[in-house]
């Protein structure tokens, strides 16, 4: 079941951000994650939070700023089992246009996109990481 997000969810929702992330980008040192933790934390109220709970445990998020993806989380557990795609189509039901940035070197996520009618509209260096990321767009 996707849900909207509650305070309560916060510490799960963070376990999933911070140990998804690592496992995702073995390309980055995971203490740059670390490092990053209590900023996301504080701002995660301010993002629009769709959890996606099955036997009432969150096994992923998505999180969105407006129309921009910050990401999709799912539990190392049940990935490539449809939950992130129910995320996306959740987030592209209640919008006519979607966009986010993810790593290159992230071919899961990269090819996930693709699959989703995502397009590249362009490259950049992240300038946090030193990485390339790919800006990819959708719309209805």
């Amino acid at each position: 079941m996707i849900r909207d997000f509650k305070k309560e969810d916060i510490d799960r929702v963070m376990e999933l951000w911070l140990d998804t992330n690592i496992s995702a980008h073995s390309f980055i040192q995971s203490e740059y994650w670390k490092s990053n933790y209590d900023t996301v934390k504080a701002m995660m109220p301010s993002a629009t939070i769709y959890v996606y709970e099955e036997n009432n445990v969150i096994q992923g998020f998505l999180g969105l700023m407006d129309e921009y993806i910050a990401g999709i989380f799912v539990s190392q557990h049940v990935q490539s089992k449809g939950f992130g795609k129910k995320l996306l189509d959740y987030a592209k039901d209640k919008k006519g246009a979607l966009s986010l940035s993810v790593y290159k070197e992230n071919i899961r996520a990269v090819n996930f996109y693709l699959r989703e009618d995502f397009t590249v509209s362009n490259e950049q260096i992240d300038k946090n990481t030193g990485k390339l990321e790919l800006n990819m767009n959708w719309v209805k």
